[in-house]
């Protein structure tokens, strides 16, 4: 029998999440009016739509609402609380499909989400919305498909689009942004492909199309893309309607793609940049966590990267092994730091990364819990993590652990 594995990380709670404890890349937590504190979690796949759970006692967790999905060929694998609006991503599974696009809800009322509006990116090209990015009350930041973008490659098929929801009842674009060369009718010749897989596979690691978009209120005319085999951008966004690179850093290749995240520690000149493991028993590795520096955004330089345990081990224990999601010091009732790295890592469990000397990363915790019941796999698979105001640490594994809750000691 597998053995939890932790240091300086105490698990105090545990959620099923009714028995459907497939996590996406959504969590996010907001403190109700009656003072109730509700994470608001998105699922890695159908049947259900997305969770909320009430923590205001980490230790006896209990799902208040649990919606379902309008059909089961989609997935909403992404979604953000900013006050009461709650934003959800809606990705289907063939192109075309409906809904595809965002939905946004009223959860004044936690018990009782009420659809305020919805904005369909459905289109003969699109899969819909994968991640979004809403932390301001104001603007919806995503990767997704749309209805007039028809991609030169089936792969690279969501762009960044800037969605204006200060009228929560009437989203409406107003800025876009892609890879150049990878749309149909572009001047700019397509990219070379990293690792070519089958043009008939429409997810996979070959694609250059956008994972991830932050940006951050202190830094509004600043928006930082995950690329995936396209690399890291900064994009200065300062006229929304006409986003422009600042910078564009790739390790890609000779490394593997997929970058996911790209977070900006501004304080301190740095960037953090995640490139997502996609395929079990390390089949793609390394997918590593790059530290750069970023002190003159136009000349990104790589400095070190986040240590891992060995591949030689991890590997061979069964999914996937490497790096994803990380907690993003998100604004709101959230976890800040410049020196404290937190992310999931698969079947290596939540990691806390000590970067005081970002040359030097220390691994300061981490916790690698036994593979979940049911789980198409053996181990754990933590697909995302989210930390709150008070240190608080909820991860969710990606197909059946549903969430965990600890308390860090570092």
């Amino acid at each position: 029998m597998q053995e939890t594995l932790s240091k300086n990380l105490t698990l105090i709670g545990q959620n099923d999440l009714a028995g459907f404890g497939g996590v996406g890349e959504g969590m996010s937590l907001q403190l109700a009016k009656d003072g109730r504190r509700i994470l608001w979690i998105a699922h890695e796949g159908p049947p259900k739509n997305f969770t909320g759970v009430d923590v205001s006692d980490p230790r006896k967790s209990k799902v208040i609402c649990q919606t379902e999905l309008p059909h089961q060929n989609m997935r909403s694998n992404s979604l953000e609380v900013t006050g009461d609006i709650l934003a959800v991503a809606y990705q289907v599974y063939e192109l075309g499909l409906e809904p595809a696009g965002i939905e946004l809800f009223d959860v004044s009322v936690p018990e009782d989400p009420k659809s305020i509006s919805t904005y369909s990116t459905a289109g003969p090209h699109s899969r819909g919305v994968h991640c979004l990015w809403f932390v301001d009350g104001e603007f919806v930041h995503m990767a997704s498909g749309a209805a007039d973008f028809t991609p030169r490659h089936p792969r690279d098929d969501q762009i960044y689009q800037i969605i204006d929801v200060r009228n929560p009842s009437s989203p409406e674009e107003i800025g876009r942004w892609w890879y150049p060369g990878t749309r149909d009718g572009d001047d700019e010749n397509p990219p070379e492909r990293i690792i070519p897989e089958p043009l008939d596979r429409l997810r996979g690691g070959d694609a250059f199309r956008l994972h991830n978009a932050n940006v951050y209120p202190s830094h509004p005319d600043r928006a930082y893309l995950g690329y995936i085999d396209g690399g890291a951008f900064i994009l200065d966004i300062s006229d929304k309607s006409n986003p422009s690179v600042v910078s564009h850093w790739s390790p890609h290749n000779p490394y593997p793609g997929f970058t996911h995240t790209v977070m900006p520690l501004f304080d301190r000149g740095l960037l953090v940049v995640t490139d997502e493991c996609i395929k079990d028993d390390a089949e793609d590795w390394p997918k590593l966590t790059w530290v750069l520096d970023a002190r003159n955004e136009q000349n990104l330089v790589p400095i070190s990267t986040l240590p891992l345990p060995p591949v030689e081990e991890y590997g061979r224990k069964g999914g996937r092994f490497g790096s994803h999601n990380l907690h993003e010091n998100r604004p709101g009732p959230s976890f800040f730091s410049e020196d404290i790295i937190i992310g999931a890592f698969f079947n290596a469990g939540i990691r806390i990364y000590d970067l005081k000397n970002p040359y030097q990363p220390e691994c300061a915790a981490y916790f690698v819990p036994p593979g979940p019941k049911n789980s198409r796999v053996p181990t754990i698979q933590m697909n995302e993590v989210y930390v709150d105001e008070n240190a608080l640490l909820y991860a969710g594994d990606r197909w059946s652990g549903g969430l965990y809750i600890l308390e860090m000691d570092i």
